[in-house]
């Protein structure tokens, strides 16, 4: 038996010291790979083309990782890009006398219509310098032909398609499903339009929910009907006939009909693009990829001046704590607002708000810091896709609020939910609960039974109350009165060109713009601008990544259902109020 626990022993310390060395090992190559794939700079050959793609998820701050896209140990790591590094780049290109022009090869977008449109102007503004800007795709979502259609020329491969049908959103209802669960959901909300819980109570819209999304729509189509309208010379009108007939269904009627100027085959503009480069060979082209192009140095305009502009990115639902670059966190943003408030070299603040809203106490939180950095230095926010309800709560005390045209933005609202589980717990599991309290509301809040009518009075008094908190907070920021604020409110979601002509918004643009206007605010011309919370340390950033495998797995796994199962699954943020956008509006 002595000799039977001896080698035990002896075989476990073998084993622990073995896998210590094997991670210590996998640590270090990890770290060597990481420093030998440190961005490098690269030199650009003289009648170059950055090639655009934006097949990748593109988010408001791209990440500092060089393993994005490649598989460790089985697990792909996200592959993202943000839309500060895309818009960088163009206005790099713009001046790069090596950069000939832009080859925008598209099909699908993976980002909003704020973030498309805020590349668009870029490119807009790239197309002014006398560069030019072609764009192929085997086959383009209006999306992508929304943004090509900025381009000079505009070409599809010959079996290819354009979809150009109009708008559509459609929302997705749980209610039926929980009666049959035997589960009911208790909703104590404040403001007529606040619909971010209909989902969960209703089977479909509500007169005013529909009125609100019917109305953000149309402004978001004609916004962007008047850009194509402007970049490819044919009438609102005509452009409404065309989708309506759905004559972009074939290239040979996308040609007929003006929307694109030829169809071809890849090679073939390949060779149109040579000939724009007085080159012979068009596979010479010297194409430049976005990645590569990061890597180019470029004049630092401000670098040797003290002057800073702070940029605090703000994506993803608002939650008390620290949050992650895609989750807004209230300790976080709150700190990286107060850092640049503090910092003296830091002579404006812009705030890019990327939100459909959360917790309502921690918008009051981040409120705070906005209201305290606006007493001493501007404060500009940038609105990106959505910055509506909590995400225009923590907006409001800004010196100056930017929004792009197809922002989704408002929803001035609070709401609650308890869910009642007694009938599914006692019919459907047969489970029963009972307790003892030592006073009348030390059980309010639980789930196991429904609400008391005294206990829904307590929660529609707090609810009003942190409402009109809300709107006093509005009508501050904004300068009107609290009547007018709640006029404005009661829950309502805007365009950003609503809110702009209603005084929610001062003016339409994106991140460009913002930042343009905080150095004007601060009587600035020569500054750097920063970005603010500091990125994670590369493990972090890994980590993160490599968690966020077994979301990738269940989306590959069941498809187009992925929506459904994210919906359900994001109810569990619902604890607490809510100052939350409309649930899920996604518009295609």
């Amino acid at each position: 038996m002595k000799q039977f626990f001896k080698f035990m022993f002896a075989s476990v310390a073998g084993f622990a010291l073995a896998m210590l060395v094997v991670f210590f090992l996998l640590m270090g190559f990890v770290a060597s790979l990481a420093a030998l794939t440190q961005p490098q700079e690269v030199v650009i050959e003289p009648k170059s083309v950055l090639h655009l793609r934006l097949n990748q998820t593109i988010v408001d701050r791209g990440v500092d990782m060089p393993f994005q896209g490649m598989n460790f140990m089985g697990a792909e790591i996200a592959s993202t890009v943000g839309l500060n590094d895309i818009l960088e780049n163009i206005r790099k290109a713009e001046k790069d006398p090596n950069i000939e022009g832009i080859f925008l090869e598209l099909s699908i977008i993976m980002a909003g219509w704020g973030t498309v449109a805020e590349i668009r102007e870029a490119l807009s503004d790239f197309s002014e310098s006398g560069k030019f800007i072609v764009a192929y795709g085997e086959s383009k979502s209006q999306k992508a032909y929304y943004l090509a259609s900025v381009a000079d020329s505009i070409f599809i491969n010959p079996l290819g398609s354009l979809d150009f049908r109009g708008l559509n959103t459609e929302l997705t209802f749980f209610k039926g499903l929980f009666d049959r669960l035997g589960i009911e959901v208790q909703l104590v909300k404040y403001g007529d339009f606040k619909s971010a819980a209909e989902p969960l109570t209703q089977t479909s819209m509500s007169s005013e929910n529909r009125m609100q999304i019917t109305a953000y729509m149309q402004s978001l189509w004609q916004s962007v009907l008047n850009a194509i309208s402007q970049d490819r010379g044919i009438e609102v009108a005509e452009l409404n006939r065309i989708a309506d007939a759905f004559l972009s269904r074939s290239p040979e009627l996308a040609l007929e009909n003006g929307l694109i100027d030829g169809i071809k085959h890849r090679d073939e503009v390949m060779e149109l693009l040579s000939r724009k480069l007085e080159k012979e060979d068009a596979n010479k082209i010297e194409l430049v990829n976005l990645s590569d192009y990061s890597r180019v140095a470029a004049p630092r305009v401000g670098a040797r001046s003290r002057n800073r502009i702070a940029v605090v990115y703000g994506s993803g639902s608002i939650m008390p704590g620290q949050g992650s670059d895609q989750q807004i966190g209230s300790d976080r943003i709150a700190a990286a607002i107060r850092e640049a408030r503090i910092d003296t070299a830091v002579k404006a603040i812009v705030f890019r708000v990327n939100s459909p809203g959360g917790s309502a106490l921690a918008s009051e939180v981040i409120h705070r810091e906005v209201y305290l950095a606006a007493k001493v230095k501007p404060v500009v926010v940038s609105m990106g896709d959505v910055a509506g309800s909590g995400g225009y709560y923590i907006a409001a005390p800004a010196n100056l609020i930017v929004a792009n045209a197809a922002t989704l933005t408002g929803s001035i609202g609070v709401f609650g939910i308890i869910p009642n589980m007694q009938g599914f717990f006692n019919e459907e599991l047969g489970v029963t609960f009972d307790n003892v309290k030592t006073n009348t509301h030390a059980d309010l809040m639980s789930i196991h039974r429904p609400l008391s009518q005294q206990e829904r009075w307590l929660l529609e008094q707090e609810i009003g109350r942190i409402y009109n908190a809300f709107i006093a907070h509005v009508a501050a920021g904004r300068n009107i009165t609290v009547q007018q604020a709640d006029q404005l409110g009661q829950g309502r979601i805007y365009s950003g060109i609503e809110a702009k002509e209603l005084g929610l918004v001062d003016e339409l643009g994106g991140l460009n713009h913002a930042i343009a206007r905080a150095a004007e605010k601060a009587g600035i011309t020569e500054y750097r601008v920063v970005e603010l919370p500091e990125r994670k340390d590369f493990f972090t950033q890994l980590t993160e990544s490599l968690i966020g495998v077994r979301q990738r797995i269940i989306r590959q796994s069941i498809g187009d259902a992925y929506k459904y199962y994210q919906q359900i699954n994001n109810i569990k943020e619902f604890s607490g109020i809510q100052a939350r956008m409309p649930w899920q509006i996604t518009v295609e």
